[in-house]
């Protein structure tokens, strides 16, 4: 009996151990969604996503990779020390017309898991944005007294 007991608590204490070491418990993002807004087609537009090291030791991150082949991933390739902050950039190419909803998985090193970041927007035809952009002109110009 006190064979099982022993066994079940160091197999807690094992599995609480490697609960411990997640990305949400050694990086704390700015924000994991940017919405890049209205872009114009052909035009790419980059995000980026920043964060801080709430974990105990240096964190590295080991890959940061887009879950397409349409954005295109870079990010601080240095350890981050405790306390200090990182980024991580995501190009979206604009190349089709329509919302778009991408993710990048972020692998941090000796971490468990990924963690996720999201950039979103919706990709506008030339003359679309033109007039987007002339709209929202107008209604940031001050009326004339």
């Amino acid at each position: 009996m006190k064979k099982i007991l022993f066994s079940l608590l160091a197999l807690a204490f094992t599995v609480s151990l490697s609960a411990q070491n997640t990305p949400d418990k050694v990086a704390k993002f700015k924000s994991d969604v940017i919405d890049l807004g209205k872009i114009e087609v052909g035009n790419p537009k980059t995000a980026t996503f920043h964060f801080s090291n709430i974990g105990a030791t240096p964190l590295i991150i080991e890959q940061a990779n887009p879950t397409c082949g349409c954005t295109i991933g870079d990010y601080t390739k240095a350890p981050v020390a405790k306390g200090k902050d990182g980024w991580i950039k995501a190009t979206y190419n604009a190349a089709s017309i329509g919302a778009f909803d991408k993710k990048m998985s972020v692998k941090f090193a000796g971490v468990d898991g990924t963690k996720d970041i999201t950039i979103k927007g919706e990709v506008l035809s030339k003359e679309d944005y033109a007039k987007y952009i002339a709209s929202t002109k107008k209604s940031t110009t001050p009326a004339k007294p």
